[in-house]
């Protein structure tokens, strides 16, 4: 059976379903997720992973997994939840009827857990790298989060703008004060200029704007066409795609042997993807297709946002999954010093013990000393 029909049948369920509203009044989260995940294959464990955007190759390793029946050999079955503008991960992933595990970044997490509005544990830390750029154009002559001050300046909000807060907060400058912040979900206002810089990541937004074509040359747009700041040259880059799980939902009997066994399995579907990337982006697009919102992603863009996603889990020198405490340590102190959390966060907020008895499991390299990034040509419209 191909992965499009499984998908469509058992995986991925609809973006609605995903949707988070946050009551006017107290608060409250509000999610449309069913109470239980759904029944499927007799002797599988039901399981649901929420995504922290649509399916696209940021996410190839769960799709991997699916395909290559990793989660069923590990007694589990999957339903992945397709994120987008309107999901907030944390919050979903934090309700109490939400799904068991969900990809999110840590500093949004951390800022949820500090209000009290999340349990959610780190139970796995799949980047070991980030990918956060803030591209302008060469003419616009910024080239520092210094030269913010007075621009309109585009990110994704809902917590993935603070690697920028910090950063232009490290320099003195304050959103909307010394500068405008404005919502954004692609880079279509940057190419319009609508903003003066807009957040990108790497493996996707960046190499948008390169499949464009210049109106002015009637050739793609090249890198000297525009300035990049990368947020690890600011030293407020921190740490971004990790596996979590609420805490109240790991203390139940039999959780931790689910979130084992599902770590070992997502594990080897991003150590598939690392040596088979062509499949990968096949089973993603598949993904996408099925599912809505990722399908306008090509193969070339998928090719390139794969080969940049490797690049930012592998190596991971202590194996996949595993947390580097001096990265932990960088991302609270940045949170900290900008003013986004309040003080420490608790030491519950990540653990390290099932993502070590999940790699105990796995006889491949889970580490990737030898991996290499390759070289992907930009093709116009990603294709």
């Amino acid at each position: 059976m191909s992965i499009a029909r499984r998908i469509d049948r058992r995986i991925l369920a609809p973006v609605g379903l995903a949707v988070v509203l946050a009551a006017c009044g107290g608060g409250e989260i509000v999610t449309a997720f069913p109470s239980a995940p759904p029944s499927g294959a007799i002797g599988l464990d039901q399981v649901r992973l929420q995504l922290q955007w649509v399916p696209q190759a940021q996410f190839a390793g769960y799709f991997a997994a699916v395909e290559q029946g990793f989660f069923e050999a590990n007694g589990i079955e999957v339903t992945i939840v397709a994120g987008g503008p309107e999901v907030i991960p944390q919050q979903v992933g934090s309700a109490p009827n939400g799904p068991e595990f969900t990809v999110s970044w840590v500093p949004k997490v951390l800022e949820a857990r500090d209000g009290a509005r999340s349990d959610l544990v780190n139970i796995a830390q799949v980047f070991q790298r980030t990918g956060t750029l803030s591209v302008s154009w060469r003419e616009s002559a910024i080239t520092s989060p210094a030269d913010f001050r007075d621009r309109l300046v585009g990110v994704w909000d809902f917590g993935n703008e603070l690697e920028v807060t910090a950063g232009t907060r490290k320099v003195g400058l304050e959103p909307g004060d010394d500068f405008e912040l404005m919502p954004i979900s692609d880079v279509a206002p940057l190419l319009s200029r609508q903003v003066d810089v807009a957040q990108a990541m790497i493996y996707n937004e960046y190499a948008r704007i390169l499949e464009t074509v210049n109106p002015e040359t009637d050739r793609l747009y090249q890198p000297t066409d525009l300035n990049v700041i990368n947020w690890v040259d600011e030293g407020t880059a921190m740490l971004q795609d990790a596996l979590f799980a609420r805490a109240s939902w790991l203390e139940q009997p039999g959780s931790e042997d689910i979130a084992i066994r599902f770590l070992e399995a997502s594990f080897q579907g991003w150590i598939y993807c690392r040596a088979n990337p062509v499949d990968c982006i096949d089973y993603t697009i598949d993904a996408g297709a099925t599912i809505g919102g990722g399908a306008t992603l090509g193969a070339g863009h998928q090719a390139w946002m794969l080969n940049e996603v490797n690049a930012l889990i592998w190596p991971s020198p202590d194996g996949i999954g595993t947390m580097d405490p001096a990265k932990w340590r960088h991302t609270v102190e940045v949170l900290l010093e900008a003013g986004i959390i309040g003080g420490e966060p608790s030491p519950e907020a990540y653990r390290t013990d099932l993502a070590a008895a999940a790699l105990a499991g796995i006889t491949e390299d889970s580490a990737g000393p030898a991996f290499q990034k390759g070289v992907v040509e930009i093709r116009e419209g990603g294709n």
